[in-house]
Protein backbone atom coordinates (compact mmCIF):
# COMPACT_ATOMS: atom_id res chain seq x y z
CA UNK A 1 0.00 0.00 0.00
CA UNK A 2 1.39 3.44 -0.76
CA UNK A 3 1.59 6.00 1.31
CA UNK A 4 -0.76 8.31 -0.46
CA UNK A 5 -3.22 5.16 -0.12
CA UNK A 6 -2.64 5.15 3.54
CA UNK A 7 -2.92 8.99 4.10
CA UNK A 8 -6.62 8.84 2.13
CA UNK A 9 -7.97 6.03 4.86
CA UNK A 10 -6.64 7.96 7.60
CA UNK A 11 -8.43 10.95 6.31
CA UNK A 12 -11.48 8.73 5.78
CA UNK A 13 -11.26 6.96 8.95
CA UNK A 14 -10.87 11.18 10.50
CA UNK A 15 -13.78 12.31 8.91
CA UNK A 16 -15.65 9.45 9.57
CA UNK A 17 -14.97 9.41 13.46
CA UNK A 18 -15.54 13.35 13.39
CA UNK A 19 -19.21 12.59 12.24
CA UNK A 20 -20.05 10.16 14.65
CA UNK A 21 -18.85 12.17 17.49
CA UNK A 22 -21.24 15.28 16.16
CA UNK A 23 -23.50 12.51 15.85
CA UNK A 24 -23.03 11.09 18.87
CA UNK A 25 -23.15 14.17 20.78
CA UNK A 26 -26.50 14.91 20.21
CA UNK A 27 -25.83 18.16 18.77
CA UNK A 28 -27.59 19.67 14.96
CA UNK A 29 -25.48 21.26 13.91
CA UNK A 30 -26.71 24.18 11.12
CA UNK A 31 -25.60 23.46 7.25
CA UNK A 32 -23.25 26.13 7.44
CA UNK A 33 -21.11 25.14 10.91
CA UNK A 34 -21.24 21.67 9.35
CA UNK A 35 -19.72 22.83 6.22
CA UNK A 36 -17.30 25.33 7.91
CA UNK A 37 -16.36 22.21 10.75
CA UNK A 38 -16.09 20.28 7.58
CA UNK A 39 -13.95 22.89 5.66
CA UNK A 40 -11.41 22.79 8.37
CA UNK A 41 -11.00 19.10 8.41
CA UNK A 42 -10.57 19.40 4.72
CA UNK A 43 -8.00 21.92 4.87
CA UNK A 44 -5.73 20.39 8.02
CA UNK A 45 -6.23 17.14 5.67
CA UNK A 46 -4.90 18.69 2.78
CA UNK A 47 -1.96 19.51 4.76
CA UNK A 48 -1.10 16.78 6.51
CA UNK A 49 -0.99 15.37 2.80
CA UNK A 50 1.29 18.04 0.94
CA UNK A 51 3.45 17.39 4.43
CA UNK A 52 3.20 13.21 3.78
CA UNK A 53 4.06 13.98 0.03
CA UNK A 54 7.27 16.06 1.02
CA UNK A 55 9.10 13.53 3.23
CA UNK A 56 8.01 10.43 0.58
CA UNK A 57 9.81 12.74 -1.83
CA UNK A 58 12.72 13.72 0.05
CA UNK A 59 13.10 9.97 1.27
CA UNK A 60 13.10 8.66 -2.43
CA UNK A 61 15.64 11.65 -3.16
CA UNK A 62 17.77 10.65 -0.17
CA UNK A 63 17.67 6.72 -1.54
CA UNK A 64 19.13 7.70 -4.99
CA UNK A 65 21.72 9.64 -3.41
CA UNK A 66 23.06 6.90 -1.38
CA UNK A 67 22.54 4.61 -4.19
CA UNK A 68 24.50 7.04 -6.75
CA UNK A 69 27.26 7.37 -3.86
CA UNK A 70 27.79 3.74 -3.66
CA UNK A 71 27.69 3.23 -7.34
CA UNK A 72 30.53 5.71 -7.15
CA UNK A 73 32.81 4.72 -4.18
CA UNK A 74 32.52 1.06 -5.99
CA UNK A 75 33.66 2.37 -9.06
CA UNK A 76 36.41 4.35 -7.57
CA UNK A 77 37.21 1.23 -5.90
CA UNK A 78 37.28 -0.80 -9.13
CA UNK A 79 39.58 1.83 -10.69
CA UNK A 80 42.05 2.25 -7.98
CA UNK A 81 42.21 -1.34 -6.36
CA UNK A 82 45.72 -1.65 -7.52
CA UNK A 83 47.32 1.89 -6.52
CA UNK A 84 49.16 0.40 -3.00
CA UNK A 85 50.27 -2.87 -4.86
CA UNK A 86 51.37 -0.81 -8.07
CA UNK A 87 53.45 1.72 -6.15
CA UNK A 88 55.06 -1.30 -4.11
CA UNK A 89 56.01 -2.43 -7.82
CA UNK A 90 57.64 0.81 -8.90
CA UNK A 91 61.28 0.56 -7.24
CA UNK A 92 61.44 -2.51 -9.54
CA UNK A 93 60.78 -0.74 -12.74
CA UNK A 94 63.05 1.99 -11.59
CA UNK A 95 66.19 -0.76 -10.79
CA UNK A 96 65.49 -2.25 -14.31
CA UNK A 97 65.91 0.93 -15.43
CA UNK A 98 68.99 1.45 -13.57
CA UNK A 99 70.19 -1.65 -14.55
CA UNK A 100 70.05 -1.21 -18.08
CA UNK A 101 72.09 1.98 -17.78
CA UNK A 102 74.88 0.64 -15.83
CA UNK A 103 74.89 -2.48 -18.89
CA UNK A 104 76.68 -0.05 -21.47
CA UNK A 105 79.57 -2.18 -21.42
CA UNK A 106 78.00 -5.97 -20.97
CA UNK A 107 77.67 -8.59 -23.36
CA UNK A 108 74.85 -7.16 -25.86
CA UNK A 109 72.59 -11.06 -24.59
CA UNK A 110 72.93 -9.70 -21.32
CA UNK A 111 71.59 -5.93 -21.84
CA UNK A 112 69.03 -7.61 -24.38
CA UNK A 113 67.42 -9.69 -21.42
CA UNK A 114 67.25 -7.18 -18.84
CA UNK A 115 65.71 -4.27 -21.86
CA UNK A 116 63.50 -6.88 -22.75
CA UNK A 117 62.25 -7.68 -19.35
CA UNK A 118 61.95 -4.06 -18.75
CA UNK A 119 59.45 -3.93 -21.74
CA UNK A 120 57.51 -6.90 -20.55
CA UNK A 121 57.12 -5.02 -17.05
CA UNK A 122 56.00 -1.84 -18.71
CA UNK A 123 53.82 -2.93 -21.42
CA UNK A 124 51.84 -5.37 -18.20
CA UNK A 125 51.63 -1.88 -16.44
CA UNK A 126 50.82 -0.33 -19.50
CA UNK A 127 47.52 -2.86 -19.15
CA UNK A 128 46.33 -1.85 -16.27
CA UNK A 129 46.30 1.87 -16.93
CA UNK A 130 49.44 2.53 -14.79
CA UNK A 131 51.66 4.94 -17.71
CA UNK A 132 54.77 6.23 -17.34
CA UNK A 133 55.40 9.90 -16.80
CA UNK A 134 58.87 10.91 -18.61
CA UNK A 135 58.78 14.70 -18.67
CA UNK A 136 62.29 15.13 -20.28
CA UNK A 137 61.89 18.60 -22.25
CA UNK A 138 58.62 19.73 -21.28
CA UNK A 139 57.55 22.66 -18.94
CA UNK A 140 57.32 21.87 -15.20
CA UNK A 141 53.78 21.02 -13.86
CA UNK A 142 53.86 20.85 -10.24
CA UNK A 143 50.47 18.56 -10.16
CA UNK A 144 53.10 16.06 -12.25
CA UNK A 145 56.45 17.01 -11.43
CA UNK A 146 58.45 17.06 -8.22
CA UNK A 147 61.55 19.75 -8.82
CA UNK A 148 64.54 18.59 -6.90
CA UNK A 149 66.58 21.63 -8.31
CA UNK A 150 66.82 24.57 -10.27
CA UNK A 151 69.89 24.82 -12.73
CA UNK A 152 70.68 27.97 -14.60
CA UNK A 153 70.71 26.80 -18.42
CA UNK A 154 70.43 29.76 -20.67
CA UNK A 155 70.48 26.94 -23.37
CA UNK A 156 67.10 25.65 -22.13
CA UNK A 157 63.84 27.67 -22.21
CA UNK A 158 63.06 29.01 -18.68
CA UNK A 159 60.72 26.47 -15.85
CA UNK A 160 61.34 23.33 -18.52
CA UNK A 161 62.57 19.79 -17.24
CA UNK A 162 66.01 19.78 -18.09
CA UNK A 163 66.67 15.96 -16.45
CA UNK A 164 64.59 13.83 -14.62
CA UNK A 165 66.06 11.54 -11.90
CA UNK A 166 63.14 9.03 -11.09
CA UNK A 167 60.30 9.02 -13.71
CA UNK A 168 56.63 9.26 -12.22
CA UNK A 169 53.40 7.24 -13.14
CA UNK A 170 49.75 7.45 -12.96
CA UNK A 171 47.52 4.99 -12.46
CA UNK A 172 43.42 6.06 -14.85
CA UNK A 173 44.98 9.42 -14.70
CA UNK A 174 45.10 9.87 -11.13
CA UNK A 175 48.94 10.50 -9.81
CA UNK A 176 50.75 7.28 -8.53
CA UNK A 177 54.22 9.03 -8.10
CA UNK A 178 55.43 12.50 -9.28
CA UNK A 179 58.52 12.90 -11.77
CA UNK A 180 61.42 14.02 -10.06
CA UNK A 181 62.87 16.84 -12.30
CA UNK A 182 65.46 19.22 -12.27
CA UNK A 183 63.78 22.33 -13.96
CA UNK A 184 65.93 25.17 -15.64
CA UNK A 185 65.79 28.44 -14.68
CA UNK A 186 67.23 29.74 -18.50
CA UNK A 187 69.61 32.31 -17.66
CA UNK A 188 72.97 33.17 -15.91
CA UNK A 189 73.27 32.09 -12.21
CA UNK A 190 72.34 34.76 -9.58
CA UNK A 191 75.27 36.43 -7.82
CA UNK A 192 75.05 35.90 -4.38
CA UNK A 193 75.23 39.62 -2.39
CA UNK A 194 77.80 38.68 0.06
CA UNK A 195 78.26 42.32 1.15
CA UNK A 196 75.15 42.04 3.15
Amino acid sequence: MSKQEEVQEQTEAELQEATDADVGQGQEMSPEEEIASLSAQIEGLQQELASARDQMLRAAAEAQNVRRRAEADVEKAHKFALEKFARELLPVVDSLEKATEAMADADESQKEGVEMTLQLYLAAMEKFQIKQLNPLGQTFDPQYHEAMSMVPNPAVPSNSVMDVLQKGYTLNDRLLRPAMVVVATGGEPKKIDETA
